[in-house]
C-alpha cells in the first residue's frame, strides 16, 4: 500500500470517528475511485438506476443521511465483490455488506460537502476535503 493511500485510509478513519472500519473505508473509496464503473458519479448512477436515488441524495444533500441495508448494497456492488471485499476482510459477506451500508453514506457526505459531486480527479479533491476536516 502507498503512502497516499495509507494517507486515505487514516483520515477517512478519522472522519468516520476511528470507528475501526479502515479495511471497509478503503475498499469504499476503491469503489466510489473505480474509473472502470464510473467513479463516484457511476456509482451515484447504479443507486438512482435501482431505486435508490433518494438515499444517495440524501447522503450528497445537506440534510441527514439515510440508512440503506447490506443487502441494498450487495444488489449495487454485486454480491461477487462484497465477497471478494468479506474474503480480503476475513469476515462475512454479511458483515462486508453491512460495513459498507455504513461507511459509504459517510464517505459520500464528506465527499460532497455543498451537496454537489465533485468532477475530475475524486481522489485528490477528496483528499483535500478530508485534510480539511482533520484541520
Amino acid at each position: 500500500m502507498g503512502i497516499l493511500d495509507e494517507l486515505v485510509k487514516t483520515a477517512a478513519g478519522a472522519v468516520l470517528g476511528g470507528s475501526g472500519q479502515g479495511g471497509l473505508v478503503e475498499h469504499a473509496l476503491g469503489l466510489m475511485n473505480n474509473p472502470g464503473t464510473g467513479g463516484l458519479t457511476g456509482l451515484i448512477e447504479q443507486f438512482k438506476s435501482k431505486g435508490l436515488g433518494d438515499a444517495v441524495s440524501s447522503w450528497i444533500g445537506q440534510g441527514e443521511n439515510q440508512a440503506i441495508s447490506g443487502e441494498a448494497i450487495a444488489n449495487i456492488v454485486g454480491s461477487d465483490k462484497v465477497q471478494q471485499i468479506a474474503g480480503i476482510l476475513g469476515m462475512s459477506s454479511s458483515e462486508a455488506a453491512n460495513g459498507l451500508a455504513t461507511v459509504l453514506p459517510h464517505l459520500i457526505d464528506q465527499l460532497t460537502p455543498d451537496g454537489k459531486v465533485p468532477e475530475g480527479g475524486l481522489l485528490e479533491q477528496g483528499l483535500n476535503i478530508l485534510k480539511q476536516k482533520l484541520s
